[in-house]
């Protein structure tokens, strides 16, 4: 199991694979209070930059599970270089209907809600890893500002308007499945340049030293494409946070 070589050479530099500085993932994870052993669960984890630096900062031991045998990788070289391999482990697995083997503190997927077809979805799949209590933390998208048209839409990386809801009815949303909103932290548009446009750089250096790779053109056509489209789309119409939810 492996991402498509575009999301490889898209995030190749990245160790945040969401639109969150590591200002921003700090904040969270002192937000959260969390105690030294506090047990967790990250599905979709990326690099493993969560675990890593909170077991780093914070004392937590916990699992993260991903598709793709490249992020691993680097989860576990980080996790060596932090050295807190020995409170965390990497798990290479499709992160959809994966159970942790007992019950955690807190059960996570930030930016990656597919895995349970949408919010509600992976909601419960992580409070099937939840000991009762427990906090399950989602990354999920928003309309910052109401889209005016299909091609604000789709230039959102969006199929249609009804594919996110605003700050406001994404909270409620999280009221009505039954979950008490208990603490947040929010991207900024400097947070979406700081992800976004750092995969340009990545493209175009992926360009210059692999000139003749059969994805050259495909690279080279969204390089081309894409900073106009984050500017003029997605950085002014949507947002990104993490969401802190405890089941009422």
């Amino acid at each position: 199991m492996e991402l498509p070589r575009s999301f490889l050479i898209r995030e190749s530099s990245h160790r945040i694979l969401d639109p969150f500085t590591s200002e921003k993932l700090a904040t969270l994870g002192a937000a959260l209070r969390m105690r030294p052993g506090t047990r967790l669960l990250d599905l979709a984890c990326g690099k493993g930059e969560l675990l890593c630096t909170w077991a780093r900062d914070h004392g937590v031991t916990g699992v993260g599970v991903d598709i793709s045998a490249t992020f691993l990788a680097t989860a576990r070289a980080r996790a060596v270089e932090l050295e807190v391999s020995d409170r965390v482990e990497f798990v290479h697995a499709d992160a959809a209907g994966y159970i942790a083997e007992e019950p955690v503190d807190i059960a996570a997927c930030l930016g990656a809600t597919w895995i349970g077809q949408g919010t509600a979805g992976t909601l419960d799949l992580l409070e099937r890893s939840l000991r009762p209590g427990g906090t399950a933390l989602v990354g999920e998208r928003y309309w910052r500002l109401d889209p005016p048209d299909q091609d604000t839409v789709e230039g959102c990386y969006a199929r249609n308007k009804d594919e996110l809801v605003s700050l406001p009815r994404l909270v409620e949303n999280f009221g009505e499945l039954g979950w008490d909103l208990v603490e947040m932290v929010v991207a900024d548009q400097d947070s979406w340049d700081r992800y976004v446009a750092a995969q340009w750089l990545n493209i175009r250096r992926w360009i210059d030293a692999n000139p003749d790779d059969e994805l050259v053109g495909a690279m080279r056509a969204e390089l081309a494409t894409a900073p106009l489209r984050h500017v003029r789309y997605q950085r002014e119409y949507v947002g990104w946070g993490v969401f802190a939810l405890a089941r009422r």
